[in-house]
């Protein structure tokens, strides 16, 4: 077995409560694109995160021209994913909280010195970073450790594209037989499983009755094994480690 070298977090409703705060946000706004194009479709928070969890804006809107036959023209996408940034930005700084457990995690896991730690995540880098400082997560990923796939790479995209972490690893100088990801979607799950990296599935923040549907989804998707709070990490690493998972 390789030594297991990086954990790469996924960052909202993995290392931060923010999917709710952030689908709240963005769903004036799309709301508004729909209204602009005659397209009757109204969403509320949780019916975004139905149709669009696992996406970042962009990807939400390439999904909505796609399947509804809109066309948002590339001067308004972008206009469009800059004012989402910075509603989502606010909400997040004023009301943003880390996931159950996982802070007393990353400073064991810091605490070890045997780990890069990294977060590659779908959503902005300016959301990403903004998310981390607020809980204060951002002294465990000093350095560039911290990638977006919609602000990161050549050409932005969303998971389950595999290009962001295929990105992180060749930046971060390690191959995916020594990586773990964790991840708490479909689309995560399957990005980083195209990339070659072991997943580990995080149903942490799902209501108790979407858990089990979920821990489904992410095996189904490619999670090799389902974690349920931020304790159980340590004894799923050591089984990964040894080969067991």
């Amino acid at each position: 077995m390789p030594q297991i070298t990086t954990l790469l977090f996924d960052c909202d409703n993995t290392l931060v409560l923010s999917e709710e705060l952030a689908f709240e946000a963005c769903a004036d706004l799309i709301n508004e694109i729909c209204k602009d194009r005659n397209l009757d479709l109204r969403f509320t928070g949780p019916t975004l995160i139905q149709e669009f969890v696992g996406q970042n804006f962009r990807g939400m809107l390439t999904s909505l021209q796609e399947r509804y036959g809109i066309e948002i023209i590339p001067a308004d996408l972008e206009k469009y994913v800059r004012a989402e940034e910075d509603a989502v930005i606010a909400k997040l700084k004023a009301s943003l909280r880390p996931c159950e457990g996982v802070d007393d995690e990353l400073k064991r896991l810091n605490d070890t010195g045997k780990y890069t730690m990294s977060v590659v995540s779908s959503s902005a880098l300016r959301r990403v970073l903004a998310s981390i400082e607020k809980v204060g997560q951002d002294k465990y990923f000093q350095g560039e450790v911290v990638f977006s796939a919609a602000s990161s790479l050549p050409k932005p995209t969303s998971k389950p594209d595999p290009a962001v972490y295929l990105f992180a690893l060749e930046k971060l100088g390690k191959k995916a037989e020594e990586s773990v990801a964790i991840e708490d979607s479909k689309s995560g799950t399957l990005s980083a499983t195209r990339a070659g990296i072991k997943v580990v599935g995080y149903v942490g923040p799902y209501e108790e009755d979407k858990k089990e549907e979920m821990v489904k989804v992410l095996k189904d998707a490619g999670a090799k094994v389902i974690m349920y709070h931020w304790s159980e990490f340590p004894s799923i690493l050591e089984k990964i480690e040894s080969g067991e998972i």
